[in-house]
């Protein structure tokens, strides 16, 4: 049986825009055309356009996207395997395979327990002879970059890269991010932000050269038609992800203002103790992918309120240095990553959320007797 309040109903989402979507669809399954067609050039055009930046390159998914941008590097001699990348140590995994995958080396860093980005004050002090990048991830739709981090990797001379899987159309003073670094992967996953009707992603950059490595190695390494000067892969946003994905762009920013609305009562309506409430900061520079509260007792919190019909989602209860693909870290002690993935429980949170579910929960939260 479905939930009362669903953590996200993709068909609700999806049906907003239902008949724009079709109409894009009929239109790709009309044209004949159905891979690195029309509808990739417009998207790209319009997802540059949006982020203000020079290239949007579309590939097939968001892991691909850090991956793409990684080997990139490496192609054009400004990374190597063996060399360090700084990444905050409770990210989604993904953060960590497209780095691996590479032959780098993840240098794991803690984030601020106020925000759950990763912490600026202590990237210098991971720093060592080999590290060459630091990856940002701004995670749960909340900005993870900071001048002083820019700062940093333009003293130390070191690429800044984003993951932009949760934050499409989050803003830093202004900018958007995606926009901030030297390159950034996007994931257009089903529930993102934006997100598509199947996997897809993108790479942004201002970096030409960087751009046009990163759309040969996803079309198999090639320069043209049969030559190919890299060992690729097939990394390609269909055309019909990319028409779905030029519908829900026009409405992205109406979207996240949607879901800073349910924050917003969220944040003034949960009055309980014994759950902590997210700092927020700049609204601006939250876009609410997910809504984190921690809470000692999470795993009973989580099943009190299923008892409710209230669905809730754990983002994420194994942190990537405990898993067993990484079974040489799962001996590192990090406290606030694990106390993170210890206690955090994701709140229901979408566009189309309705008043009184967001209700619902509220008054299901403040009755909770969890301390």
């Amino acid at each position: 049986m479905s939930p009362a309040v669903p953590f996200l109903s993709l068909k609700a989402v999806t049906q907003k825009y239902a008949a724009e979507i079709h109409g894009a669809v009929d239109r790709v399954v009309a044209s004949g055309r159905y891979v690195q067609g029309e509808e990739n050039r417009l998207f790209e055009e319009a997802y540059a356009r949006y982020l203000g930046v020079r290239h949007a390159v579309g590939v097939a998914n968001g892991l691909d996207a850090l991956a793409l941008i990684l080997r990139a590097y490496i192609e054009l001699g400004r990374l190597r395997p063996g060399d360090e990348v700084i990444v905050p140590a409770n990210t989604y995994i993904a953060s960590i395979l497209a780095i691996t995958e590479n032959g780098l080396v993840p240098v794991l860093a803690e984030p601020d327990i106020a925000t759950f980005q990763i912490d600026g004050t202590g990237i210098e002090s991971l720093i060592s002879p080999k590290t060459r990048a630091v990856m940002i991830v701004h995670l749960y739709g909340r900005c993870a970059f900071t001048e002083g981090i820019a700062e940093l990797c333009r003293a130390h001379k070191l690429l800044l890269i984003e993951d932009n899987a949760q934050a499409h159309g989050c803003l830093y003073h202004g900018r958007k991010t995606g926009s901030l670094g030297d390159a950034a992967g996007h994931s257009f996953y089903p529930g993102k932000n934006l997100g598509a009707l199947g996997d897809a992603g993108a790479v942004t950059t201002d970096d030409g050269e960087l751009a046009a490595v990163v759309r040969s190695l996803a079309n198999y390494g090639s320069s043209k038609k049969y030559v190919c000067p890299y060992r690729g892969r097939n990394s390609r946003l269909d055309e019909i992800q990319a028409a779905v994905l030029r519908v829900k762009l026009a409405y992205l920013d109406g979207d996240n203002e949607a879901r800073r609305a349910v924050a917003k009562k969220y944040l003034g309506g949960i009055q309980n103790p014994a759950i902590i409430l997210p700092n927020i900061g700049e609204w601006e520079s939250h876009v609410f992918h997910i809504f984190p509260v921690l809470a000692q007792k999470r795993n009973q919190l989580q099943d009190y309120l299923s008892g409710k019909g209230i669905e809730t989602l754990i983002h994420y209860p194994i942190p990537p240095h405990k898993q067993g693909c990484y079974k040489d870290w799962n001996g590192l002690s990090l406290p606030v990553t694990e106390g993170i993935h210890a206690q955090e429980l994701s709140l229901p949170m979408s566009p189309v959320l309705q008043d009184e579910e967001v209700d619902a929960v509220i008054g299901a939260l403040n009755q909770w007797e969890g301390r």
